[in-house]
């Protein structure tokens, strides 16, 4: 049985009929204890009503016995049966409820027997409480006691309760009947999405991940649902960002390459002379492809959370004022201000000092690249909570909002148009986030197109500076 409908049409259907009979076991038994109880005070009724009737008319219990007619002894009937061709009433108990229940005087004396209860015996407290005080003038002449067996129903009696049992039996198949339309329904609704997302599955493992399922619900399946939706979309677009990364490589590969093989081609052949400048350019795109690799080799350590971590305590204002220091002359030589703005207090910070250096050498050269002349930027430190925030801010041109959420991809540049891009591989800021993200930090953009940009680093505070 591997359908999932039939078997959630089954389970359905299982518990359904489950509770269906246990509903009517339980209703049967309550409305039959229900009928007998009914049809046993309805008998102690009459009874009441006829001892007292025989009370009110002789002024005593005499001759109470001899006015049964009948020994306690034959079998009760219940109260509503049409009495007996030639039956008379002497105004005294019927013979039917007589010898269904005891009757007791004023002093508690047993006068008229009935099942446990004998004549001349004394009945307790207890038994009388339980019994019906027998009133005649305001004053208690005896009392009602029950001594003998439910009474059996009558014709009237069985007729109700088989048309009872007969309407619980129709309603339990009634209620099978709906539950396997209903199971049929849930069970449908329920594996219609799951052979959705087994055959959206299937696709992406031939190599169609551009998968959407239809999302039917807020419930669990169409969480499900949704979430292989948002699955395949990134998994598409991981895909993309490969190819479009291979592509990249491969691209920034071949252009150092050309010009060393061109120039080495030329050397051999003799038709280029050895001169210190043209061995200058082969150093100079050896070093490119260098840089490539080592920046390659970096995120893939710290994708695989291999990236080696030597941390140590520093200030903030230490690092930040090493970092300005390092590139001071090449702000100073395009007319940029570098400023380092440090708040007092800020906790000392547990890095890398060495990779730390590298993130903002750079996010510094991202804002010197794309500053004007006269502009300034600036690093800043401030404390926030238990957090120490470091931001690198420019006064530039700033990023596009569709650029901005992929400014950290690799090989992204948001103005592919400009030419000063040398020997730089386009992975810096993917690098720089992967070093921050390594020391358990985040590393954010914001910008206003025109305005400037600013990146702002978070990581924990290591200790309070002195």
């Amino acid at each position: 049985m591997r359908s999932l409908t039939i078997r959630l049409t089954l389970a359905f259907l299982a518990v359904s009929l489950v509770g269906a009979v246990l509903a009517a076991l339980f209703a049967r038994w309550t409305t039959s204890r229900q009928f007998d109880q009914f049809v046993l005070d309805q008998s102690r009724a009459d009874f009441v009503t006829q001892v007292t009737a025989y009370y009110q008319t002789n002024g005593s219990w005499d001759g109470i016995r001899i006015a049964m007619h009948q020994s306690p002894s034959v079998p009760p009937q219940v109260p509503g049966n049409q009495k007996q061709k030639g039956q008379q009433d002497n105004g005294g108990p019927q013979p039917q409820t007589a010898a269904l229940f005891a009757l007791a005087d004023d002093r508690h004396r047993v006068i008229l027997p009935a099942g446990r209860f004998h004549e001349d015996d004394m009945a307790s407290a207890d038994e009388e409480a339980r019994g019906v005080t027998i009133n005649v003038d305001n004053r208690a002449v005896g009392t009602v006691l029950t001594g003998g067996n439910p009474p059996t129903l009558g014709p009237n009696q069985e007729r109700f309760i088989a048309q009872t049992n007969e309407a619980l039996l129709f309603g339990g198949l009634g209620a099978a009947v709906i539950a396997v339309v209903l199971g049929i329904i849930l069970a449908r609704t329920l594996a219609h999405p799951l052979a959705e997302l087994t055959q959206a599955i299937r696709a992406m493992s031939k190599g169609q991940l551009d998968q959407k399922v239809p999302v039917r619900s807020r419930d669990e399946i169409g969480e499900l649902a949704a979430a292989f939706n948002q699955l395949s979309g990134d998994l598409l677009r991981t895909n993309q960002q490969r190819r479009q990364m291979t592509a990249d490589i491969a691209h920034d590969l071949r252009t150092p390459l050309t010009v060393i093989s061109g120039y080495v081609e030329s050397l051999r052949d003799g038709v280029l002379a050895p001169t210190t400048e043209r061995f200058d350019t082969i150093y100079r795109e050896v070093q490119h492809l260098q840089t490539l690799v080592e920046d390659l080799r970096t995120l893939s350590l710290a994708d695989a959370g291999e990236l080696r971590l030597n941390r140590e305590p520093v200030s903030p204002r230490d690092l930040l004022e090493s970092v300005a220091a390092t590139f001071s002359h090449k702000a100073e030589s395009r007319r940029i201000a570098l400023r380092v703005n440090c708040a007092e207090g800020i906790s000392d910070i547990n890095v890398d000092i060495a990779r730390m250096n590298e993130v903002f050498g750079n996010l510094v050269s991202n804002a010197l690249r794309y500053t004007s002349e006269g502009g300034t930027i600036t690093l800043s430190a401030q404390q926030d909570a238990g957090r120490v925030l470091l931001a690198v801010a420019d006064d530039g041109a700033g990023i596009a909002p569709e650029a901005l959420p992929h400014v950290f991809e690799r090989f992204y540049r948001a103005d592919t148009s400009r030419t000063d891009n040398a020997g730089e591989s386009g992975l810096g800021l993917a690098i720089a986030r992967s070093i921050v993200v390594a020391h358990g930090g985040a590393l954010e953009a914001t910008s206003t197109l025109g305005h400037g940009a600013t990146f702002t680093i978070t990581l924990a505070g290591h200790q309070m500076s002195r």
